[in-house]
């Protein structure tokens, strides 16, 4: 079944195996930004993404009044 725009956007808890090096780096980061663990990875994944895909995807379409260079 299709989700709606509305359920897409919601967040889902989800969980992930890091060694304990990579763990702790992230909780410093997180701790250094005053932000949750879960915050700082979505974060670093968006400015990813955009950075890789300035244009967006077929099923990730930039922001309706995003400025997107050609």
């Amino acid at each position: 079944m299709a989700q709606t725009k509305e359920e897409s956007l919601r967040a889902k808890v989800r969980t992930f195996s890091a060694p304990d090096r990579d763990h702790e780096m992230l909780q410093a980061i997180a701790q250094y930004h005053g932000t949750s663990k879960s915050a700082t990875i979505t974060g670093l994944i968006r400015k990813e993404f955009w950075r890789v895909f300035p244009n967006g995807t077929d099923k990730v379409q930039p922001d309706e009044r995003a400025q997107v260079k050609s």
